[in-house]
């Protein structure tokens, strides 16, 4: 699988919020994105998943087209600025009714996701009365249960505490293995190097350079 981002540009209001972004991305690969606030990685995580499309130039996946061959990726798993659950019910139900619209797994994969991101599958607590970090641990579960191709994370390892960006870790290493395109924004730049197997670097909606770390070398562009 494959994803070749092509002279993409997105103006909103006028403004140009992503600027001629050149990127090819590829099945078994971690990619990193880093940047100051403001510099076009979430605009970047937004496009690649259909939630706004290209005013100029196009995101292509296996060959076909976002906004005209299709409407988003297939079997992709997104998690873009904070998480949002129905509050009254509990981790476990709101990931329920969300596999339900798929309908690919069943309870057993939901309780071993909840427990690979540190989560106790069998809590009765309401998502309102969980932690910041329960919270975004709910977040990424959502993101990873159907074993997705595509897998889009903004900021995961945020309000976690270590062992919780462990667990992440590992869960990322193992759906790299199983072949998934992995697109992490982070601004923790040694845990993002640690992971990543090229890390592309954003400002003003343009990308300036990137480095490949699976063959230490660094590709500048204009």
């Amino acid at each position: 699988m494959y994803i070749e981002i092509k002279n993409l540009v997105k103006r909103i209001k006028g403004v140009t919020v992503l600027n001629d972004i050149n990127m090819h991305l590829e099945s078994g690969k971690i990619y990193g994105l880093q940047g100051k606030n403001g510099c076009g990685k979430t605009m970047l995580m937004r496009a690649i998943c259909g939630l706004i499309l290209p005013t100029t130039g196009e995101i292509n996946v296996d060959g076909k087209v976002l906004g005209k061959d299709l409407s988003f990726p297939q079997k992709i798993g997104i998690l873009i600025e904070n998480p949002a659950f129905i509050s009254k019910y509990t981790g476990f139900k709101n990931l329920k009714i969300l596999a339900l619209i798929n309908n690919t797994i069943g309870d057993e994969e939901i309780n071993q996701t909840l427990t690979a991101v540190g989560l106790d599958c069998k809590d009765t607590r309401t998502y309102r009365k969980y932690s910041l970090g329960m919270k975004q641990r709910l977040g990424i579960a959502c993101a990873m249960m159907e074993k997705p191709n595509i897998i889009l994370l903004d900021e995961p390892f945020n309000a976690l505490d270590e062992s919780g960006i462990e667990l992440v870790k590992n869960l990322l290493v193992k759906a790299k293995a199983q072949g998934a395109i992995i697109v992490i924004a982070c601004h923790d730049k040694q845990e993002l190097e640690i992971l990543s197997d090229e890390i592309y670097t954003l400002a003003d909606g343009t990308v300036i350079n990137s480095i490949v770390y699976s063959q230490q070398e660094e590709q500048s562009h204009a």
